[in-house]
């Protein structure tokens, strides 16, 4: 029975896998420099037989042709790039490139989707259609790397019928699975505001334009934005979180700079927010006489995962795990720009809890001590080959 082959390889290669996530884990890179991971995915690749072209610079496209190639067509996505964190576990594969850390889970990612592409090439003669296998920088910085892989390509000749994604979940114990049909987690927009106008003496404020003041009446007016002009039903959040303007006590200064973030549900929603957004800068400009640069990077779309595929995923994972191991996912307002591709063809982003509380591995990703439960690793490759043979069969 093909389940049974595909827990048992999961099983087989399990300690080679690890060593592969530790591998990557040690040598993480940040967005689009992802040169040595990619070329590392290459060669993984080569020595199984898989025939692969390099795309969106460092990106990797597999492809696996079982039999009947064009009967069904399923892509499975892993993200190869690291964050800036200098990380602070006390492990043997702690990383060596300071300041930059895999503090997000994505060598598990890649890990996995080289484990599960080592099996479906195994099992290849045992399903049917062809397999595309994404290896795609950039997830962490826009634009993301995932609108790149789809400018290139990645979802033409063959266009697969779906994809199928993976997310470590740090909140989830080691052994079950989460998934979550519809809107899963938030689109990201940055937020860059430049404040201007005449500054001086702080003891003279009249002569002034007070951008500090200006700054604070535009972070708090903007909450109410999501207070009063959103609809309660649909989560939203708008977070100013970075501010610089001035240098001493008694100097008004002629610039202020904000950073900030939007996040939002709701793809309609979300630009008429960056409208109230502009106006509501407009408006403050011209009562206050400041000059405000409001400008809106706009991000990252809404993950939404397709009803019929995600329930389809959801029973292969009950199958796989047992269906007291598999739960539902909570929405997160946290983005993924597996979003782009569930914008194109019907996608299912699922979650593989990694936590272990006995071993102390409870922290969240984007920290310094975020960490896995290695034994998730085995979970995660063997689902993701159980989808690439099964979705649309």
């Amino acid at each position: 029975m093909l389940l049974e082959k595909i827990k048992s390889l999961a099983k087989t290669y399990q300690a080679e896998n690890v060593s592969v996530r530790r591998h990557l884990h040690a040598n993480p890179e940040l967005s689009y420099q992802e040169f040595e991971t990619s070329k590392y995915v290459q060669a993984t690749l080569s020595k199984i037989g898989i025939p692969f072209t390099v795309i969106a610079t460092t990106g990797v496209l597999g492809i696996i042709e079982g039999k009947n190639p064009n009967k069904r067509i399923v892509a499975l996505r892993a993200d190869m790039d690291a964050l800036p964190i200098v990380e602070e576990n006390k492990v043997d594969y702690i990383s060596k490139n300071h300041g930059v850390m895999h503090a997000c889970g994505h060598d598990v990612h890649t890990t996995i989707l080289l484990g599960a592409a080592k099996i479906l090439w195994e099992l290849r003669n045992e399903f049917e259609g062809t397999i595309k296998l994404l290896f795609q920088p950039g997830e962490e910085k826009n634009p993301g790397g995932a609108s790149y892989m789809i400018r290139d390509g990645a979802l033409q000749n063959p266009i697969p019928q779906g994809i199928v994604g993976l997310h470590v979940h740090p909140g989830l114990d080691k052994g079950k699975l989460s998934f979550r049909k519809g809107r899963v987690m938030a689109s990201a927009d940055e937020l860059y505001v430049s404040i201007k106008g005449p500054g001086g003496h702080a003891a003279t404020p009249h002569q002034t334009v007070d951008t500090v003041l200006v700054a604070a009446q535009l972070i708090t007016s903007l909450q109410t934005i999501i207070s009063r002009n959103r609809n309660p039903q649909q989560p939203s959040v708008l977070s100013i979180c970075s501010i610089h303007g001035g240098n001493t006590t008694n100097v008004i200064p002629s610039e202020v700079k904000l950073m900030g973030t939007f996040r939002a549900m709701d793809e309609t929603w979300r630009f008429e927010a960056h409208q109230l957004m502009m106006q509501q800068a407009k408006g403050l400009a011209l009562a206050t006489g400041a000059e405000i640069d409001f400008k809106v990077d706009v991000g990252y779309p809404t993950v939404d995962n397709e009803p019929v595929i995600t329930e389809a995923a959801w029973k292969l994972a009950d199958q796989f795990m047992g269906a007291e191991n598999v739960e539902e996912t909570e929405k997160r307002m946290g983005a993924e720009d597996f979003g782009y591709y569930s914008q194109v063809i019907p996608g299912c982003f699922f979650r593989v809890g990694v936590k272990n509380e006995a071993q102390g591995i409870i922290h969240n990703v984007h920290t310094p001590h975020f960490n896995i439960d290695e034994a998730a690793i085995e979970h995660g490759v063997g689902m993701m080959a159980w989808l690439g043979t099964q979705l649309f069969a």
